[in-house]
């Protein structure tokens, strides 16, 4: 069992998204990323039910409090990752005439794996139980996973205006690698900067200890 502090009972991490949490997780991802998701998948109310939609539950940990999913990391691994949907799924969606933009915004988020990695899709945690460690909790599921699948490094995006996350990631190994400036982008999803992070899995990984999550 991992337990976290804050309100409520402890937390438990789980491999995966357990079945009938889908539009939990689909909300836990749509306040941490709507931003930058609203232009291809907005209004919110048919982004959080696309998503939901179209989970893939094995490419995911999430963090439960209470029976209820207060965390998630997806990652992406074997070609698919947490969120997922089709080009086909979009225009079924949103119609030809609103889907075919909306696939070109969705295709500037493509992060395919090297050989050998494993990619965050994003991490999400419920505002009310941000400060307690359920994010570094995630984190080092998800370093375990990849050590589990013989990967040899963790990689990640975060933008310019999302210092806090970046902190969270450095506390945790990643290091930057390289900084893709997106001016065109400040206008249309809210960031200028996307700074790709790198953490290499080591063998501690694969039996990690689990930690009170505000340690």
């Amino acid at each position: 069992m991992t337990t976290a502090h804050g309100g409520g009972g402890p937390v438990r991490l789980r491999r995966g998204v357990p079945v009938g949490s889908e539009d939990d997780v689909a909300a836990l991802y749509w306040e941490a990323f709507g931003r930058k998701l609203a232009p291809a998948l907005g209004p919110p109310e048919t982004g959080r039910a696309f998503l939901a939609s179209h989970l893939h539950h094995d490419r995911g940990v999430t963090a439960l409090r209470d029976g209820r999913v207060v965390g998630v990391a997806g990652y992406r691994l074997g070609g698919r990752g947490l969120t997922g949907g089709t080009a086909g799924d979009v225009l079924s969606a949103y119609g030809l005439l609103r889907g075919v933009p909306r696939l070109a915004v969705l295709a500037l988020f493509e992060r395919s794996p090297a050989e050998g990695e494993l990619v965050m899709d994003g991490i999400a945690v419920d505002a009310a139980q941000r400060g307690t460690g359920i994010g570094s909790l995630l984190l080092r599921e998800v370093a375990a996973v990849a050590a589990e699948h013989g990967c040899h490094r963790v990689r990640l995006d975060v933008i310019d205006v999302n210092p806090r996350a970046r902190a969270l990631y450095e506390r945790h190994g990643f290091t930057a690698h390289h900084t893709e400036r997106t001016p065109y982008l400040r206008g249309l999803l809210g960031f200028g900067a996307v700074t790709t992070m790198h953490r290499p899995v080591r063998e501690t990984d694969r039996t990690h200890p689990r930690k009170d999550a505000d340690e």
